[in-house]
């Protein structure tokens, strides 16, 4: 059994000097309110984020949460897919209060979060969307893969042909596209251009390098960040 002047020792160690409580850290307030949901690439998982999801943290967005695609390898249509983000989106719009919300999408995410704003009314929650490296015209790459999703990414797919209708992808919504040049997974990598968008693009070699690329991260950061 504990001495009494153990447990005073321990009441003391709680309470803090003299039984007085210790003043609660004043936790630091988040800078940017807008919720962002991201959305990863084909044979990808939340993980493949974690770069872009811990920048935006640490810049002070408050609520950063990264969608699990399942299944993540193209079996499945993208718009069912989308339907994925669209529930995401409306437990993230519930749990913070915010009425829009911001999403980034890398590669199949950046086509499957525009499915969800065109095809299942994203648009109505959303504030900005960056596209990372999307095959919005359709990639080559896609026919080598012989499965549901992959056949909707290659160019002139119905789901895309059906997405391409509209000189905009969401009225209302500010767009970007990023892009690098010398994607070998985008073919031909203009590909990842969007009607309406501000478009970038980036000297970066490699196609899964677009999420790690510090000029990258940066550019996600100050675009959500702007007023």
């Amino acid at each position: 059994m504990r001495s009494l002047g153990a447990c005073l020792c321990l009441t003391i160690v709680l309470t803090g000097c003299a039984g007085r409580p210790q003043p609660v850290p004043t936790p630091v307030p988040a800078r940017h309110h807008v919720p962002v949901i991201l959305v990863h690439g084909i044979d990808d998982g939340p993980g493949s984020m974690r770069p872009l999801h811990d920048r935006l943290l640490a810049a002070g967005f408050a609520h950063v949460e990264a969608v699990d695609l399942r299944p993540n390898n193209g079996d499945v249509s993208l718009v069912e897919l989308a339907a994925q983000v669209d529930g995401m989106a409306r437990d993230v719009v519930r749990r913070t209060g915010s009425p829009r919300v911001d999403v980034v999408g890398f590669s199949m995410g950046a086509l499957v979060a525009r499915t969800w704003l065109q095809k299942l009314r994203g648009c109505e929650h959303t504030r900005r969307y960056v596209s990372i490296s999307g095959p919005h015209h359709g990639t080559l790459t896609a026919f080598g893969r012989l499965n549901t999703g992959a056949a909707e990414m290659r160019p002139g797919s119905a789901l895309l042909r059906e997405l391409s209708t509209s000189d905009r992808v969401c009225p209302g919504t500010e767009v970007h596209a990023f892009y690098t040049p010398l994607d070998l997974m985008i073919v031909p990598a203009t590909s990842s251009e969007l009607p309406g968008a501000r478009h970038r693009t980036f000297p970066v070699a490699l196609h899964p390098w677009m999420i790690t690329d510090p000029r990258v991260l940066d550019a996600v950061e100050e675009t959500l960040a702007a007023p």
